[in-house]
């Protein structure tokens, strides 16, 4: 599996599981955290798209569009397993690693 591949399945992850929490009781306590985590999940989403606007100009057409297909895929596992406590140390742990990723990918 791709570097590009894994990047665009967990940013989407991490990024979809932080729109998804918006009821104070999924939210972190500290207010800091939250900031923090809000940042980094806006961080992995734009990240997201530059590598999807990245892959249709460098990669063949269909790899970015098999990285959208699983990514939507991955976002569609995590909506059927419903609200967990643990989802904002699972997205912020999410949306580091694909950041990290998604930049060895343009460097």
């Amino acid at each position: 599996m791709s570097v590009y591949f894994l990047s665009m399945m967990l940013l989407s992850a991490g990024s979809f599981i932080h729109s998804r929490c918006e009821a104070p009781e999924m939210r972190p306590a500290s207010a800091g955290a939250d900031m923090t985590w809000r940042w980094v999940a806006r961080a992995a989403l734009v990240m997201w798209i530059a590598l999807i606007i990245w892959g249709f100009r460098e990669l063949h057409w269909s790899q970015p569009l098999a990285a959208v297909m699983a990514s939507l895929g991955v976002n569609a596992l995590v909506a059927m397993r419903g609200p967990m406590r643990t989802w904002p140390g699972l997205s912020l742990m999410l949306c580091a690693t694909g950041l990290v990723a998604g930049s060895t990918v343009f460097f």
